[in-house]
């Protein structure tokens, strides 16, 4: 049955060990992953304090091309975040390095930072994004070498939102700004009907047409809307979907 897959054009045979030793080239991987998502790509070394690879997407640009962003590296941010923000990448950046510092070594890949800001656009308006980075690259001795930055829209109302998520844990460390500390938090469980009604909205359903096709009321559609919203802390079905989405509980 497995075979039906695999055809004369998609079967590859007679693989040297040469080959089989050549290492993967970590940017292929990187943009076959830009060709499927709608969110920007960059990557940061940190023994060259360079962006290596920027993505097309415009968001991140700026207006700016892929080129002179890699060009520009950090001073991107100097440039293109807002004032007040700048100031709080750079507090990030100094408390998501000391958390790292003190995990242990067989666990750093397994960490996910995120944060909002607000970036300018290149007509000089503001949009709030948020950004995901977790390591690519160790080195020998546990420092992160490279790291992967994903950057969307932002489902936030404000700046900040630091939080630290593990692989394969339901809880997520959000930094207090003003206490200086981070606190743990149980993450986000959506019930069966919760999701059931997210995947139906994605589909474009009205809320008749959810009740239709679960047997419910439209009422009792609403209702788990409104218990949705509030878990999500959102006030529309589009943010609803967006949140889930961006924070994979769908």
């Amino acid at each position: 049955m497995i075979n039906r897959f695999f055809l004369k054009n998609n079967t590859i045979s007679g693989v040297t060990e040469e080959e089989l030793k050549k290492p993967l080239d970590y940017k292929e991987v990187i943009y076959a992953f830009e060709r499927t998502t709608y969110a920007s790509i960059y990557t940061i070394d940190y023994e060259k304090k360079s962006f290596e690879y920027v993505s097309e997407n415009p968001l991140f640009l700026c207006g700016h091309s892929v080129d002179e962003v890699r060009e520009m590296g950090y001073a991107f941010y100097f440039k293109n975040v807002v004032p007040e923000d700048l100031e709080l990448l750079i507090k990030i950046n100094k408390i998501g390095f000391d958390f790292y510092d003190k995990i242990p070594l067989s666990d750093k890949k397994l960490y996910t930072i995120s944060y909002d800001f607000h970036l300018k656009t290149d007509d000089n308006k503001r949009i709030l994004v948020n950004q995901k980075l977790t390591p690519l690259f160790l080195t020998d001795d546990g420092a992160i070498w490279k790291a992967l930055c994903i950057v969307s829209l932002s489902t936030a109302k404000t700046s900040g939102n630091i939080k630290i998520s593990k692989k394969g844990y339901n809880q997520e460390l959000h930094f207090d700004l003003n206490d200086e500390r981070w606190r743990s938090i149980d993450g986000i469980k959506l019930s069966e009907r919760e999701k059931e009604i997210l995947r139906l909205s994605i589909r474009g359903f009205t809320i008749n047409d959810i009740g239709n096709e679960i047997f419910v009321s439209p009422e009792t559609v609403k209702f788990h809307r409104k218990k949705l919203f509030t878990k999500l802390g959102v006030s529309s079905m589009p943010e609803a979907i967006f949140y889930a989405a961006n924070n994979k509980l769908i």
